[in-house]
């Protein structure tokens, strides 16, 4: 189902550009781009188009004008968005430390990062809104699960998606074992890629491990770790940073092996957790990287209003994007499926 207007911004063209094109890595290639192609927060106005019609159960059509206060100024008569104008705008809140006519790459990825994070709590905020039956400002599990009866949550079913399942992620979240999820708690239940709760992170890594562990021996061996996580590190690192400076496998398995048992546990995996579940913060940073390299123009590391200017399509080259962004096998996005 087409979706005239989504705020995702890391689309194809984002990966393929910077990527070597090597055959090898074509479906890892096309599997991070859809990964990618998330919602991305760059102008707040955006966002808060995109909530409004989505509050309001709205068609997301670009000629729509939506009433959201001071959004009328920036659409134009043909109900297009300005985004020369909304550029002009929103340069000298970038440009803040210090402000010298100059936006860093620090300075553009603390205003990503702080929209998507400001995203990711509008997110908790409705979902606690809607799941908080009783009113005391917490969601039990069953309030945010009422489809498991107390007969599955007793049989506790550890298979993916199940009641055991979500209970024990539940539990996770839960730091303070109240039984309910306060607001910080509830967010990294709904967002468990960006959560930095340790139990969180090794329930992640064991759900992985379950469906890449061939021999089903609760470690990864080399051949396992070569077919199901090496390329998909690669295809992050290699833009991360450059092709030449991304470890091989052999090295890479090497460095995760810390207790040298030609294995690797779901503990030494944790250093790489954000390249086998990205979370929107981690895209952020990637994002931030793919506009410095587009629209640097001169190479200083900095981005003036005029270069910005210049590109300011890619500040905005996602709000015609499809919602079919994701393949029935990208089971990174299984978790919020599940949702």
């Amino acid at each position: 189902m087409a979706k005239a207007m989504v705020y995702t911004f890391l689309a194809i063209a984002f990966i393929i550009f910077f990527l070597s094109p090597s055959k090898r890595h074509d479906h890892h290639r096309m599997c991070l781009n859809r990964r990618l192609a998330h919602k991305v927060s760059f102008d707040p106005l955006v966002s808060r188009i995109e909530r409004s019609t989505d509050d309001k159960g709205l068609s997301k059509n670009i000629t729509y004008v939506p009433e959201v206060d001071d959004a009328q100024e920036y659409f134009q008569d043909d109900g297009v968005l300005n985004t020369t104008l909304r550029l002009i705008i929103l340069f000298p809140l970038l440009d803040n430390a210090p402000k010298d006519g100059y936006i860093s790459a620090k300075e553009l990825e603390a205003w990503i990062s702080q929209h998507t994070i400001d995203r990711l709590s509008y997110g908790t905020y409705k979902a606690m809104f809607w799941h908080d039956k009783d009113g005391d400002g917490a969601i039990s599990f069953s309030e945010y699960l009422p489809q498991f009866s107390p007969k599955d949550i007793e049989k506790n079913s550890m298979a993916h998606g199940d009641a055991g399942w979500w209970m024990e992620q539940f539990k996770n979240a839960d730091v303070d074992s109240s039984g309910n999820l306060d607001f910080n708690e509830c967010k990294d239940f709904l967002h468990p890629e960006d959560s930095d709760n340790e139990e969180i992170q090794r329930w992640l890594l064991r759900d992985k491990m379950k469906r890449i562990d061939d021999d089903h021996d609760g470690k990864l061996n080399f051949s396992e770790f070569l077919l199901h996580v090496y390329n998909i590190y690669k295809s992050y690192a290699d833009f991360e940073n450059s092709p030449a400076l991304t470890p091989t496998a052999e090295q890479m398995f090497a460095q995760l092996d810390t207790d040298k048992d030609k294995k690797l546990s779901v503990e030494e995996l944790r250093p790489i957790l954000r390249y086998l579940h990205p979370g929107e913060l981690f895209y952020a940073k990637f994002f931030t990287r793919y506009l410095m390299r587009e629209a640097d123009d001169n190479k200083d590391g900095y981005l003036t209003l005029q270069e910005m200017l210049n590109h300011e399509s890619i500040f905005y080259n996602s709000l015609y994007e499809d919602d079919d962004v994701y393949d029935d096998d990208d089971d990174d996005n299984d978790y919020h499926d599940d949702l």
